[in-house]
């Protein structure tokens, strides 16, 4: 065999040679593009081609000064940099850089520099001057005002050029990228990869998913538009949608409580929403999720009950309401426990989903309400939501579920204040 005849040296050199390894949707096409656009399904290797193509610049001395972004600073941290596929990972013995944390840095020994930087902190990105980057799940990203940001910043250098891994979804984000002329653009789905996952992730993910509309999106990687029927659409949403929100006269905290908190269980939607001095409602935060009812379980996931009485807190919210039909008393008794003094309302589902949504998807289209900021699974639950199909569904609506209540409570039950 050939690589019987290679020396050890030989061999440590090939098995960092990502031309060798890599295939051939994971190397660019064409090297004249400012954007390359990686949209695929999970684990696709989305993420080793981001970390490969970085190192490759670097290598090259076409990239001297790098942003990473993430959605999240953990996410730029533990999956871009220090993940089982990152910059960290991907690097030769030779060629490895020296990680600083605490200064959110990257560097070569050839001298090229990579910033870490969190699309949650988009000023962070507001003034740096780059002519590398990597923008990752960037369809995720909270505020867009990040991605415009770094583009500003990406100016340097004799060719700056930016790749952007992402599953996606029908954000504007992801549509304004796609139709830039200098944009090159990569799919594929999940099966392309199989040789390269874990068995735990074929049972888990892709038997999940499989043959379902989700299945098209985060395995085949297929860019898939609003349901027919659904009560919202994403240009409704997006129409609305503003950076900031006036001052607001009240702000509610409303929980959707899982029965069960399994990883297959339904997960708790918790959305807080505020009805500004124009009467209008804006939805400040979607912090859903599959959670234990209090404190952190065996997997480190922080309590429904926890997450939704800081989420109180941190907005000064006059109220926390909560459906209690899957819990009853219990539900209360859970927020209790987590703070006794927390002002709090249960609301019972004496209607279906359908007949409570309508009304609010009525001032949506009223121009009524508006999202501060994006919240990517809340909004695909919204766009996908069609209730004729309802009773099909194999997962409760429960982000979409939380902010009707919430809207419910600011815009439709009478209280005391005047507007």
């Amino acid at each position: 065999m050939v690589l019987e005849e290679l020396t050890a040296d030989e061999l440590e050199l090939l098995a960092y040679d990502w031309r060798t390894w890599a295939r051939p949707k994971q190397l660019p096409s064409q090297d004249d593009f400012t954007i390359w656009l990686i949209q695929t399904g999970r684990g696709w290797g989305k993420t080793r081609t981001g970390a490969e193509w970085v190192r490759d610049r670097v290598e090259r001395h076409a990239a001297r000064r790098v942003a990473l972004v993430g959605r999240t600073a953990p996410d730029a941290r533990d999956v871009m940099v220090e993940g089982a596929s990152g910059i960290l990972a991907v690097s030769p013995p030779w060629n490895r850089p020296q990680y600083e944390p605490s200064k959110r840095r990257v560097t070569w020994p050839n001298g090229a520099v990579a910033t870490l930087y969190s699309a949650d902190t988009p000023d962070l990105l507001r003034g740096p001057e780059h002519d590398t980057a990597w923008a990752d799940e960037v369809a995720a990203w909270p505020h867009v005002e990040a991605w415009d940001n770094l583009m500003m910043g990406l100016r340097v250098g004799r060719r700056p050029q930016a790749v952007v891994t992402t599953t996606p979804k029908p954000r504007r984000i992801i549509r304004e990228i796609r139709e830039r002329a200098d944009t090159l653009i990569t799919t594929g789905h999940t099966e392309e990869n199989l040789a390269n996952l874990a068995p735990a992730f074929l049972t888990t993910v892709v038997a999940k998913y499989e043959g379902t509309r989700t299945g098209r999106q985060e395995l085949g990687g297929e860019l898939l538009e609003d349901a027919e029927g659904a009560l919202w659409t994403r240009s409704l949403i997006e129409a609305s949608r503003r950076d900031r929100h006036p001052d607001l006269v009240r702000i509610v905290v409303a929980i959707d409580p899982a029965a069960k908190s399994r990883e297959d269980s339904n997960e708790t939607g918790i959305v807080a929403a505020g009805v500004g001095v124009d009467g209008h409602g804006y939805v400040l935060s979607d912090a859903s999720g599959r959670r234990p009812p209090i404190k952190s379980d065996a997997d480190g996931r922080e309590g429904w009950a926890n997450v939704a009485v800081n989420l109180y807190r941190s907005l000064a919210a006059d109220r926390i309401v909560a459906e209690t039909n899957n819990g009853g008393e219990m539900v209360e008794a859970t927020i209790r426990v987590v703070d006794p003094s927390a002002a709090y309302r249960e609301v019972i589902a004496s209607r279906g989903k359908t007949r409570r949504a309508e009304p609010i998807a009525a001032f949506y289209e009223q121009g009524r309400v508006h999202h501060v900021g994006s919240f990517s699974d809340l909004e695909d639950q919204m766009c996908t939501y069609v209730p004729t199909m309802s009773e099909t569904h194999s997962e409760s609506p429960d982000r979409m579920d939380a902010l009707v209540w919430a809207l419910t409570e600011l815009l439709i039950t009478p209280t005391l204040f005047v507007v």
